[in-house]
């Protein structure tokens, strides 16, 4: 509903293969799921009928001898239209996290892509340094060093909703903001924030049940 109230064409999440970003994914799948249910093709139709690439999809489904696709199926298909996650990488990543967040892009059915933004990182390292006339360390500037880390992945995925005229989801939970523990600009990015209003808690056993 909001997608379609605020004109967008889609969905964009910096999916870093954690719980958060790995649940407002699948999230977005849910909601095409949920529409195709609850309104059939041609229902959705009328309400999407101004994003081209799901106005043929559905305009070539109902053209089927047997309308009625499968939901889950074609919420597949709208997913790879009108989805797009990226994970960027930088030298504190993992493959652990790499695959995880390419395994929920593969379900999902989005298109999915690897940045690695580390010489991004290391540039406002070296901004930073001019100024303060020392090198920047893990012992002395630990939360400084997290936080650049995290709002490094912000300008690109923004360019990357922007040319989709996307929506670009926020993965931040309401634990985070009840303590602090999130980073302005960083994971609080976006157009809209899904699971702003759940804990962490709720989260985990949300996706235990998913799975």
């Amino acid at each position: 509903d909001y997608l379609r109230k605020s004109r967008s064409h889609g969905f964009v999440v910096s999916l870093s293969g954690g719980a958060d970003s790995a649940a407002v994914t699948l999230l977005t799948w849910f909601s095409w799921y949920l529409a195709v249910r609850h309104l059939g093709p041609d229902g959705l139709l009328k309400k999407t009928r101004y994003i081209p690439a799901v106005s043929e999809l559905l305009t070539g489904a109902m053209a089927e001898p047997k309308p009625g696709m499968n939901p889950a199926e074609l919420a597949q298909q709208l997913a790879h239209r009108t989805i797009w996650t990226v994970y960027q990488r930088t030298d504190n990543s993992g493959p652990v996290t790499e695959q995880a967040a390419q395994v929920i892009a593969d379900w999902v059915g989005a298109r999915h892509g690897v940045w690695d933004v580390q010489p991004q990182l290391e540039l406002y390292h070296r901004l930073a340094e001019s100024s303060l006339g020392r090198p920047l360390n893990w012992k002395t500037d630990d939360i400084t060093l997290q936080n650049i880390q995290a709002r490094t992945r912000s300008p690109g995925v923004w360019m990357l909703a922007n040319l989709h005229n996307a929506l670009l989801l926020s993965t931040s939970n309401r634990s985070e903001a009840a303590v602090g523990y999130a980073t302005m600009d960083g994971d609080t990015s976006g157009g809209l924030a899904p699971i702003a209003g759940i804990d962490k808690n709720f989260l985990r056993h949300w996706l235990r049940w998913l799975a």
